[in-house]
């Protein structure tokens, strides 16, 4: 586990080979979820990659808001919680991706595609819907990975429909509380 207040590594993994890298600030690990703070200029790696550029590549560092990442092991999404530079919530946001791995001083993850905003008065936007295609037509995914993310998403669906969010714990969050 990771000791709060610890910067460890958020890494996006691309068949296998590292694809995107950027500090992140521990909030809290209790060895099943992983909280990390990602702030306003944290720094992008982009590695080489067999695969080509990210597609965040244009960018040298992190925008403008705060935002908590949570990833809970098993769990193939993570859920992000925006904030405006004076604090203000924002949204939740799914980032459909594979469940975490744990390496030294950091995590590995990916990015599927498919996201799912869930603004502050509970409407939900799905986002990048059609990125699950492009990514599999460009090889970045299998069809059966296409098949297991909508399967993770309805399940998604479900437990927001039943009030069943795992991370309803961090709602009173912020970052400068």
């Amino acid at each position: 586990m990771f000791a709060p207040g610890e910067v460890i590594s958020r890494r996006e993994v691309l068949h296998g080979e590292l694809w995107l890298s950027h500090p992140v600030t521990v909030v809290a690990d209790d060895g099943d979820v992983l909280a990390t703070r990602l702030d306003p200029g944290s720094p992008f790696t982009f590695p080489d990659h067999p695969f080509g550029s990210h597609p965040w590549r244009a960018h040298a560092q992190w925008g403008g808001s705060t935002v908590l990442h949570l990833t809970r092991a098993g769990t193939a999404y993570g859920v992000w919680k925006f904030f405006d530079t004076d604090g203000t919530f924002r949204h939740w946001y799914v980032n459909f991706e594979p469940p975490l791995t744990r390496v030294p001083g950091g995590y590995d993850t990916g990015d599927h595609g498919l996201d799912l905003i869930i603004h502050p008065d509970g409407r939900r936007e799905w986002k990048d819907v059609e990125d699950l295609h492009h990514q599999r037509a460009e090889g970045r995914i299998s069809l059966e990975t296409v098949g297991e993310v909508l399967a993770t998403a309805a399940g998604l669906v479900g437990l927001l429909d039943e009030d069943r969010r795992w991370w309803a714990g961090w709602d009173d969050w912020t970052p400068f509380g």
